[in-house]
């Protein structure tokens, strides 16, 4: 029973869920009357869910609405649709909606909707006063109070007959802003307002303009008035007097300035009258501004203010400009159409005029040390007029310049610059300096005790001869310096390397090595190296020659190796010459010993065999053929080792010194150059050389091992 119970439960609950089946179709949002609403109007949001169920049963349903990802709005209802209703729109409604049902554990979210409310709200301002004075600010507060920010104020301020003046602010984080405006001089009665403006879809949109408040001014002071006595025309040396005043309702802090081209000549504080006294010059011709100063409060006024001449400045009258030293020297001062004045005559100077004489004229004799500008004054009624500086220049004679190469040496390398520096011990300055190569003019330069010329790219064929000229404004003229020769240095070319012997030498013997170089200015500095594991000098010599003999003696085993030379000079650039390898092999007596040692005990053996053989065939055929046997015998050995010279079998010491007589002297076709670019080495070293080898060829000759 309970069996048949538990599957109608089951039955029934498998039947009740298949009838609960349902699922969204879709699920939308509108915005009523339309997605674009005007300021203050109605608006309703509408969220409409479309399911379709398997049978006709009751589904409560979930819905939220967000704007701009924030919730506005939540309900539940038995029904498919739900409304968010707005009943006064405002700008802060703007936004994108969306709404999300969720029923029965499932949820279907609607596209999103722009939803734009048109207007602003009107913008409310007030000001901090209603009354301010001159100087002083205006501060306003401009708020939109139902707005959202990030917004912008605009804010006018505006008075009579003038373009009204705005500033704007932009407020990302309140709906309000707060600036402040100066009160300037002629400000009475101010205007203003201010409008607000946020941006919709990359749109500006502006509310309107707020009410218009009005601020009132008062002037701390009124405006100064400035004059001058005995009139604003006076002449010079007559006593001017400014006097500029004011009306202030307060005294404190009031200032008053007295000004000529923005330069302050006199000023006074809490007083209402400011007082100035002077001498009138040329010099003070012109606007006169009287400024009040009170806080930020300014007023000025002008006057213009103009002095007559009294006389014309004194000009200062001299002869020559150009003296030589030990000269005389004349000026004169004077005054187009006025004579009675004090006149005086100063030379000008850098620390202070320096005063010569009170006079209209002065003579004396002049050095270099008196040049400069001089000038003279005059004095009328107290008034002081100094004349325009005459220049005087005193020139002292050029000394006869001396030409010399910058680097020290009158030489130049082949293919380099020359420096070279004319220079005057003595002159007033400036001096022209003029440098010739030969008789051509190179260059001219105007300096004050020397002068450099660069001659480049020296070639072998130029002239050698430089000279120059050096003159000034003295009236001796033109001094010339001595010629100076340069010696052009030829660098070293293709150094090439040779010996005798070539390539080989006997041990104990000496060898002769020649440097040679194709092309280099004399002296020339050789150098000769060994290279093996590393390069040791042998020997180094400067010539006057393009070659060096160098004599090695007594070679050994040591001395095997590569041997090269370097050859330079004053143009310190080195050139290599190629290596040559030279070998040492064994001395003729060297040999002779060996073969001593060698073939000696060969005969000694073969002289005791003889013996043995003659003395058992004497003891055989008895004592009367002994003499006889041993004189054959003697006379046998003596053909036997005759023969063996003869055919060649004996090796002695005499042919090696024929070799090495070939060796020392060869041939007219062995004569030829032992290495490439070192022409008649052979010829060369005989030439220096001959005695000795003469000498070592005849001891050679002269050993006993030769007969």
């Amino acid at each position: 029973m309970y069996l048949a119970l538990l599957v109608i439960f089951l039955q029934c609950s498998e039947l009740y869920a298949h009838e609960r089946v349902f699922t969204f179709n879709t699920v939308e949002i509108k915005v009523q009357p339309s997605a674009k609403v005007k300021n203050g109007a109605p608006m309703a949001i509408v969220c409409h869910a479309d399911i379709s169920k398997s049978t006709d049963f009751q589904l409560k349903h979930n819905f939220t609405i967000l704007k701009d990802g924030k919730l506005v709005f939540m309900t539940v209802s038995d029904k498919g649709e739900a409304r968010y209703e707005i009943s006064t729109a405002r700008s802060s409604d703007t936004g994108d909606y969306e709404c999300t049902v969720e029923a029965g554990g499932k949820t279907k979210t609607s596209n999103s909707s722009h939803v734009w409310v048109t207007g602003m709200t009107k913008p409310i301002l007030t000001a901090e006063k209603k009354e301010v004075l001159e100087g002083e600010v205006v501060k306003l507060r401009c708020e939109l109070p139902e707005e959202v920010p990030p917004l912008f104020f605009f804010f006018r301020k505006m008075k009579m007959n003038s373009t009204p003046k705005e500033k704007h602010v932009f407020e990302p984080h309140r709906n309000f802003s707060v600036v402040e405006f100066s009160v300037e001089e002629g400000d009475n009665i101010l205007q203003f307002d201010c409008f607000g403006r946020r941006i919709v879809k990359l749109e500006y949109e502006n509310s309107e303009h707020s009410n218009k408040t009005l601020v009132t001014v008062r002037e701390p002071f009124i405006k100064p008035t400035l004059s001058a006595r005995p009139s604003s025309n006076v002449t010079e040396g007559d006593r001017m007097q400014f006097e500029c005043s004011t009306v202030v309702a307060r005294l404190r802090d009031i200032e008053i300035i007295l000004q000529k081209n923005k330069t302050i000549l006199n000023s006074v504080r809490d007083e209402k009258v400011l007082k100035y006294t002077a001498v009138a010059t040329l010099e003070d011709s012109g606007e006169y501004l009287c400024k009040v100063e009170q806080g930020r409060a300014s007023k000025s006024t002008k006057l213009n203010v103009f002095v007559s001449e009294l006389f014309p400045k004194p000009i200062l009258v001299a002869p020559m400009s150009n003296l030589d030293e030990n000269k005389e020297l004349t000026l004169s001062c004077s005054i187009s159409g006025f004579r009675k004045a004090n006149f005086s005559i100063l030379r000008k100077n850098s620390n202070g005029d320096v005063w010569l004489k009170n006079s209209r004229n002065l003579t004396m004799r002049v050095n270099v040390n008196d040049t400069g500008s001089y000038s003279c004054k005059a004095e009328v009624r107290g008034i002081v007029k100094e004349s325009k500086p005459v220049r005087i220049n005193v020139y002292a004679p050029v000394s006869k310049p001396t030409l010399s190469v910058v680097s020290g040496l009158p030489e130049v390398v082949l293919g380099k610059s020359l420096r070279l520096i004319c220079h005057s011990v003595t002159g007033t300055p400036p001096i022209t300096f003029t440098f010739y190569k030969g008789n051509e003019v190179k260059k001219t330069v105007i300096n004050d005790t020397y002068a450099t010329f660069l001659d480049e790219n020296i070639r072998e064929n130029d002239k050698r001869g430089y000279k120059c000229d050096a003159r000034n404004n003295h009236s001796s003229g033109m001094k010339t310096s001595s010629i100076l020769n340069i010696t052009v240095i030829v660098p070293i070319k293709n150094a090439s390397l040779g010996s005798v012997p070539n390539g080989e030498v006997e041990d104990g013997s000496d060898i002769a090595f020649l440097c040679t170089v194709n092309e280099g200015s004399w002296p020339i500095h050789f150098k000769f190296f060994r290279k093996t594991d590393h390069e040791v000098l042998l020997y180094e010599r400067s010539e006057n020659a393009d070659r060096m003999l160098w004599r090695k003696k007594g070679m050994s085993k040591q001395d095997v190796g590569s041997y090269y030379c370097v050859a330079s000079n004053r143009a310190k650039m080195d050139v290599k010459s190629h290596p040559i390898t030279i070998s040492v092999i064994l001395a003729t007596w060297q040999k002779g010993v060996i073969a001593a040692f060698v073939l000696l005990p060969i005969a000694g053996a073969v002289t005791l065999t003889s013996w043995w053989f003659l003395y058992k065939k004497k003891k055989a055929k008895g004592p009367s053929m002994e003499m006889s046997g041993s004189a054959l015998a003697t006379n046998s050995t003596s053909e036997k080792l005759t023969r063996q010279h003869n055919d060649g079998d004996y090796y002695s010491g005499s042919g090696y010194i024929e070799d090495s007589e070939n060796h020392m002297k060869p041939t007219d076709e062995s004569k030829a150059p032992v290495q490439k670019g070192t022409e008649t080495v052979y010829s060369e070293i005989r030439k220096a050389n001959n005695d000795s080898v003469e000498n070592r060829h005849s001891r050679i000759y002269g050993h006993p091992d030769a007969t």
